[in-house]
């Protein structure tokens, strides 16, 4: 697995790079092994709702959280991270978790020129109008709106979306949150990646969809990227029905090894939590020393590479 250990702080239009502690370096495990050919995932922005767009009085700055697959699709997206797409990539699908506003902005998808947007079915409808009325204000063309059931399965340029259901509410009565788990055929071996943001833990019908419950037979996950919104000091905060904290994703991981749910390509692979909140995490590099391998906190700008082959 291929990362770019860099966090990524933003003040102005030009990122600036602060170098952080590898894992080694911290009591972790050495890095894994550069991968070629898997899923490629570039986090473009690994912050929940209290980040502001500036760094913090620490000097860290996350955008708000969402990554980007195969420099192609995105999940989530908003204005915050267009400058953390990299030079070349173009991705005109988006798949939305849900709709709350550090997750979905309709204005930066129609500037970003997206054709076609995913969405829980809902509030397909009421995304269909946010697009048409953004795009009309912008002079763009508002992209194709297709409404998604839970357990619903589509492919797009070779990468499979599961619709799974999430412990998350929004103010539309009848939206219903959503994770992903996202499949990508290799020879070498699929990845499966359950991708879990916004949730406060990974529900029964979930895990019973992603084959991570071990009460039937089921393939189970090589790759895991989680919401952990509560750092390891607030594990009892007030949105634990929202969200989860670092020691829920320590817990799940513990769980799905045992039951041997959890089966990553590389041994030395990472658990990334993500959707960190500003007031209730430490540093990056606090982080990166207090939790246990194989949990690791994303930063804006990681790529990682799950699946395909060692080089």
């Amino acid at each position: 697995m291929t990362t770019r250990r860099d966090f990524i702080g933003l003040g102005t239009a030009a990122a600036s790079v602060a170098a952080m502690e590898g894992f080694a370096a911290a009591g972790g495990a050495a890095p894994s092994t550069a991968r070629t050919g898997g899923l490629k995932v570039r986090f473009l922005g690994t912050g929940a709702a209290d980040w502001t767009g500036e760094p913090d009085a620490r000097g860290e700055m996350r955008r708000f959280t969402s990554v980007l697959l195969d420099d192609g699709i995105l999940v989530d997206f908003t204005r915050l991270s267009k400058d953390m797409i990299p030079g070349g990539a173009a991705p005109k699908t988006i798949f939305y978790t849900h709709s709350h506003g550090d997750h979905y902005d309709p204005a930066a998808a129609v500037d970003l020129g997206v054709e076609k947007v995913f969405c829980e079915e809902g509030w397909a409808k009421e995304a269909s109008e946010e697009f048409a009325r953004a795009a009309k204000s912008r002079n763009g063309s508002a992209p194709t709106v297709v409404p998604l059931k839970t357990g619903e399965t589509v492919t797009v340029d070779g990468l499979s979306f599961t619709a799974l259901p999430a412990s998350h509410t929004t103010g539309r009565r009848m939206e219903s949150a959503l994770i992903y788990l996202i499949e990508k055929p290799l020879p070498s071996g699929d990845v499966r990646l359950l991708y879990a943001t916004d949730t406060s833990t990974i529900v029964a019908r979930a895990a019973r969809l992603a084959g991570i419950d071990a009460h039937v037979r089921g393939r189970g996950i090589t790759a895991l990227v989680m919401e952990a919104t509560c750092g390891p000091d607030h594990a009892e905060d007030y949105r634990l029905f929202q969200h989860a904290a670092t020691g829920d994703v320590v817990r799940l991981v513990n769980v799905l090894s045992k039951t041997g749910r959890y089966l990553p390509h590389d041994p030395a692979q990472r658990v990334y939590v993500t959707h960190l909140a500003r007031g209730l995490h430490p540093t990056q590099k606090e982080l990166e020393r207090r939790l246990p391998f194989p949990v690791a906190p994303a930063y804006d700008g990681l790529e990682v590479m799950f699946g395909g082959d060692a080089v």
